[in-house]
C-alpha cells in the first residue's frame, strides 16, 4: 500500500492556475493507477481526472478537459494535477486516489480505488 498526500491548493482568481501534486510513500507507486476527485461543499465527489499506472492513458471529466492535465512522475513517486483558466465553480476539496493495476488502464469510479490522500482545498474567487 502507499500513502497519499495531496498539496499545492490555495486561494486564486478566476483565470488562474494551480498545480497540485500528490506525493506517494512506498515502494510500488509504478503500479498504482492514479485519479483525482473533488467535492464542493453540499455536493457528491467527483472525477476530475485519471491516469493509468504508465502515464499513457489519461481520462478528464467534460468539466475540466482543456483547461487541466493529470500527468505522474513515477521516479518521484507523485501525480499532478495543473489547473488552468480556472473558474468559481472549480472551487472544492481536491482529493488524490490509487490503486494498483496491471491492466493497464485507468479508473474513474470513487469505489474502484482502495487509497485516499486528505484533501487540498481548492478556491477560485471571482
Amino acid at each position: 500500500q502507499v500513502q497519499l498526500v495531496e498539496s499545492g491548493g490555495g486561494l486564486v482568481q478566476a483565470g488562474g492556475s494551480l498545480r497540485l501534486s500528490c506525493a506517494a510513500s512506498g515502494r510500488t507507486f509504478g503500479r498504482y493507477a492514479m485519479g483525482w476527485f473533488r467535492q464542493a461543499p453540499g455536493k457528491e465527489r467527483d472525477v476530475v481526472a485519471a491516469i493509468s499506472w504508465s502515464g499513457g492513458s489519461t481520462y478528464y471529466a467534460d468539466s475540466v478537459r482543456g483547461r487541466f492535465t493529470i500527468s505522474r512522475d513515477n521516479a518521484k513517486s507523485t501525480v499532478y494535477l495543473q489547473m488552468n483558466s480556472l473558474k468559481p465553480e472549480d472551487t472544492a476539496v481536491y482529493y488524490c486516489a490509487g490503486r494498483v493495476d496491471f491492466s493497464g488502464g485507468y479508473y474513474t469510479r470513487i469505489t474502484d480505488y482502495n487509497q485516499w490522500g486528505q484533501g487540498t482545498q481548492v478556491t477560485v474567487s471571482s
